[in-house]
């Protein structure tokens, strides 16, 4: 695998081809669903997809202009990666206790969002989950609501009678698209369900630990047992370009929030998976930390291995700076702060793949 960085666009020359096999149902199916919140039914399994778009963090209580500019894209597909509605933010202030009706307040307040609404009758969408629309900031496998929450977005994103989504514990999923030759994998983890307690930083708000230490426990889990054996068959099927969505950073190192550096036995875990399933063409993409970046690791897989950060889509917390002071040993150059979206672009016939990170009215 040959891959050439320019900017901030990443082109990859695609490697090997997949073989012939079954296309897994794709996950969703169109919910009947009050007439503010029509959900646009997902491609079918033998669609070639080429463009591809992702994001995260967007508050329903305010204004979402940036669907705008998702949409003039034209994405055949919109990766919600987290944080798709804050339930424990209400008028703009942080609420500690959640319950199950503000879950459900939450979600009917998106699907009448007035910028939303239209985006969502038009371009189909995945979804993923993180903690505030799960339902508690930071939380993992302690949070009391997390089965009435999983319920209210399965409903809400038009797969709730898909079973075997619906009948396990957990919320992961995954879809193909495309014919062998130019079929897309796409992987929705769930890092919130079974998820251990993290450890607490011993110095708030230093830089490198704000809230968060490495765990040197080796029974902390992100995913659970039955995630990883999911996941292990999943990067068993054929597929020429893999999207892994992972709400949380896999691949940064340059702060102490929630990332999978929180559990490093679990990140190593995680490569050891790549390696033994020996798979191609696989790009990481996450959300959850109101900054949008690039970042690469190399010596893991046999590849140069990318991850691509896309968040906030309204909710910044940048202070208007265009750059965040944040570096770790696998970023590439700064991060940016004001509000953002992923685009992913497939070539097919030149064996490319393009990622870009735009902002707020669609520029590079």
């Amino acid at each position: 695998m040959n891959l050439k960085l320019s900017g901030a666009v990443i082109a990859l020359l695609l490697g090997a081809c997949a073989t012939d096999s079954a296309i897994p149902e794709a996950v969703g199916t169109k919910a009947a669903r009050p007439e503010a919140a029509v959900i646009a039914p997902l491609p079918a399994g033998n669609t070639v997809l080429t463009r591809i778009a992702f994001g995260s963090c967007a508050d329903e209580e305010f204004p979402q202009p940036i669907w705008k500019a998702i949409a003039a894209a034209e994405p055949d597909l919109f990766l919600f990666m987290g944080d798709n509605i804050y339930v424990d933010w209400l008028d703009g202030e942080f609420v500690e206790k959640v319950t199950p009706q503000m879950i459900s307040d939450a979600y009917d307040l998106l699907a009448r969002h007035p910028d939303y609404g239209p985006f969502r009758s038009t371009v189909p969408i995945l979804a993923a989950w993180d903690d505030h629309d799960f339902g508690k900031n930071d939380g993992g496998m302690e949070f009391e609501f997390k089965a009435q929450s999983k319920d209210m977005m399965l409903e809400f994103f038009g797969f709730a009678e898909n079973a075997a989504v619906r009948d396990r514990d957990g919320l992961y999923h995954a879809a193909s698209f495309g014919p062998p030759g130019r079929r897309v994998q796409i992987i929705m983890l769930d890092t919130r369900w079974f998820r251990s307690p993290l450890t607490p930083t011993d110095e708030r708000d230093a830089p490198g630990k704000e809230r968060y230490l490495p765990s040197q426990a080796e029974d902390q889990v992100v995913l659970g047992e039955a995630q990883w054996a999911w996941l292990g068959e999943r990067l068993r099927e054929p597929a020429d370009v893999r999207l892994l969505v992972s709400s949380i950073q896999v691949l940064s190192e340059g702060h102490g929030w929630e990332l999978w550096r929180n559990l490093p036995a679990e990140r190593q875990r995680f490569f050891e998976l790549l390696r033994q399933t020996k798979v191609e063409n696989l790009v990481l993409l996450s959300g959850d930390r109101h900054v949008g970046g690039l970042y690469r690791l190399e010596g893991q897989t046999g590849y140069p291995l990318y991850e691509i950060t896309a968040s906030s889509l309204n909710k910044s917390f940048s202070g208007g700076l265009l750059t965040v002071p944040e570096y770790g040993p696998h970023q590439i150059g700064h991060l940016y702060g004001p509000e953002n979206f992923g685009l992913i672009t497939i070539d097919w016939q030149r064996q490319v793949l393009a990622i870009e990170l735009k902002d707020i009215d669609g520029a590079t």
